[in-house]
């Protein structure tokens, strides 16, 4: 089955790619796995020549994020460029300081960092003629984990129909077809790595029963009172659905994903 996902999907990003007169495609590249996979995909796709990934680092990227980007630029070919991308940030904190009268909440503040990265993304985009490539999952899309005309930058989301378990599973077995991750990208706890410490299931269920969930919710149509039967806990139950309708605007704006 894996091997079947991958070869579509494979197959519909090159047909997107030529369609849309597109020889090349650009990444942000963080060190966690969905850029990592997404950039994978993309150089079976087209050849690591024609992908860039971009690195762009904060003072909460950790140094285990900048190993694993470097080490999967070297495996597969890509074109890699590694930018400090604090001093944008801290510009930006210092004038919504002042704009304000007072400073920006904590999540204004992440959300400046993922919206500086996908600035720079367009921006090479556009003096390059490359495809920015969106590197969400089906999991953060439906519960709007992720941030607008940020990391939703993009022409197209490569792995926007996978679950993230199912994006761990694929990269498992795309790496035992031959070494192209490092095996840390794999087994470190996902993070956005937008403040200290910050690990994904701080914020969400862990992604093993947020899956199951919203795989009875989206893809078999199973009500709440139904998912609840089925041995799962009415408070996570309904705090998913909940998050997921409540985010249905972000999902507007985000871009195409492939279909698997």
């Amino acid at each position: 089955m894996s091997e079947k996902v991958w070869d579509k999907l494979k197959a519909e990003l090159k047909c997107f790619c030529v369609s849309n007169c597109f020889k090349e495609v650009v990444i942000g590249l963080s060190g966690g796995i969905d850029s990592a996979l997404t950039a994978v995909l993309a150089a079976d796709a087209l050849g690591g020549e024609n992908v860039t990934a971009i690195m762009m680092r904060t003072k909460y990227t950790s140094p285990l994020s900048l190993e694993i980007a470097r080490e999967i630029a070297k495996l597969n070919g890509l074109k890699y460029h590694e930018l400090d991308i604090q001093h944008l940030i801290d510009e930006e904190v210092s004038f919504l300081t002042q704009a304000f009268g007072q400073g920006p909440k904590g999540v204004v503040i992440e959300n400046l960092q993922a919206r500086a990265r996908g600035k720079i993304l367009m921006a090479w985009s556009n003096q390059y003629n490359q495809a920015v490539l969106a590197c969400g999952n089906k999991s953060e899309a439906a519960t709007g984990y992720c941030t607008l005309y940020g990391d939703t930058c993009g022409a197209i989301m490569p792995i926007g129909n996978l679950y993230k378990t199912q994006v761990f599973e694929l990269a498992k077995w795309r790496n035992a077809q031959k070494r192209v991750l490092p095996s840390e990208v794999i087994v470190r706890a996902p993070s956005a790595e937008l403040s200290l410490n910050q690990k994904d299931e701080n914020t969400l269920p862990p992604y093993a029963v947020l899956d199951k969930v919203l795989t009875l919710y989206l893809d078999e149509h199973k009500s709440a009172e139904e998912i609840v039967n089925s041995g799962f806990d009415k408070e996570t139950v309904d705090w998913i659905i909940k998050r997921y309708q409540a985010t249905a605007f972000k999902r507007l704006q985000m871009p195409p994903a492939l279909d698997l």
